[in-house]
């Protein structure tokens, strides 16, 4: 069963176009002109149930336009859209009850209350009764590792505890589908793998269908086994991460960072781009070697670090 069907989307804003100048300023408010942008232009795509999607692009590709319309925030110009069977549209009320959103740059959590108080906050929200949501609240707290700051207050929390309580948050009415808007945005490398792994759990657990939106290709490449690509409002692929790689993917350079100096020359779908003092850049053709052989030719005691 598709938990999205997307069919032929559409989205267009009417822009005012504004000249340089003080005359343009003048002629703005006086005589105004507009211009229509497409930001999505009959886009078509289905989520299967239980999938973790990436669906990425560069700035004003179209993809916060498009969560926008499959959360019901914004009524598309055009075509359909099918969020477990719900019209967003018509029935934003119901659907609500069966997806959960969380944006990495914009907190749903009040700042001054602890998590704890923040949950049965959401759980009333939702029409938990008492011992559901306590029994929901102590289950999320178990998985997402909260015991240790659940009553402590959201603000004197680190960025990462704070994401896995937005997460929490999210999922406190069950919800079938989640929308993860770059969650893992201005965290450390340990905090980010921490997270990553969280989500897979949740959607191992829970069977729930991740729509995820990133930057971070460590996002899209541990978490999603399908990306869709989007840009100036259409979708220039849909494909397997796995395809994705061989086809486009297939080189990743990784930067090392040595305690002492050494001698290294290229191998067999390795090749050493540079080679200054203690800074060591390869160039690794994943479709021959991975990223662990490259970094076997190197003395584990050597490495400082690893970009």
């Amino acid at each position: 069963m598709d938990a999205i069907a997307v069919n032929q989307l559409s989205k267009t804003f009417r822009v005012k176009v504004k000249d340089k100048g003080l005359k343009g300023s003048l002629k703005s408010i006086l005589k105004p002109s507009y211009r229509t942008i497409k930001a999505v232009d009959q886009i078509s795509f289905t989520v299967e149930e239980g999938e973790i999607l990436a669906f990425i692009g560069p700035n004003g590709a179209g993809k916060s336009t498009t969560i926008k319309m499959l959360t019901g925030i914004l009524y598309p110009d055009s075509g359909s859209a099918s969020v477990m069977d719900i019209n967003p549209t018509t029935k934003r009320k119901q659907l609500a009850y069966r997806i959960g959103t969380v944006f990495g740059q914009k907190e749903q959590l009040w700042m001054h209350l602890t998590p704890y108080d923040n949950f049965k906050f959401f759980a009333a929200i939702y029409d938990l009764k008492e011992e559901e949501s306590e029994a929901r609240i102590e289950e999320l707290k178990q998985v997402f590792e909260l015991e240790e700051f659940i009553n402590t207050p959201v603000r004197n929390l680190s960025l990462g505890q704070r994401i896995r309580c937005e997460i929490v948050a999210s999922l406190i009415h069950r919800p079938k589908i989640l929308f993860l808007d770059e969650p893992t945005i201005g965290l450390d490398p340990v905090v980010k793998e921490n997270i990553r792994t969280l989500i897979k759990k949740m959607n191992k657990e829970y069977k729930t269908t991740i729509f995820l939106t990133s930057h971070d290709v460590g996002d899209i490449e541990k978490l999603c086994k399908r990306i869709i690509i989007v840009n100036h409002g259409s979708i220039v692929l849909d494909d397997s991460m796995e395809n994705l790689k061989y086809h486009y993917l297939n080189r990743k350079i990784v930067e090392v960072k040595l305690r002492e100096a050494m001698d290294m020359s290229d191998e067999d779908g390795i090749n050493v781009v540079k080679s200054k003092g203690c800074n060591l850049k390869l160039e690794v053709d994943i479709t021959r070697r991975s990223i662990a052989d490259a970094l076997k030719l190197i003395d584990a005691d050597n490495i400082l670090d690893i970009n």
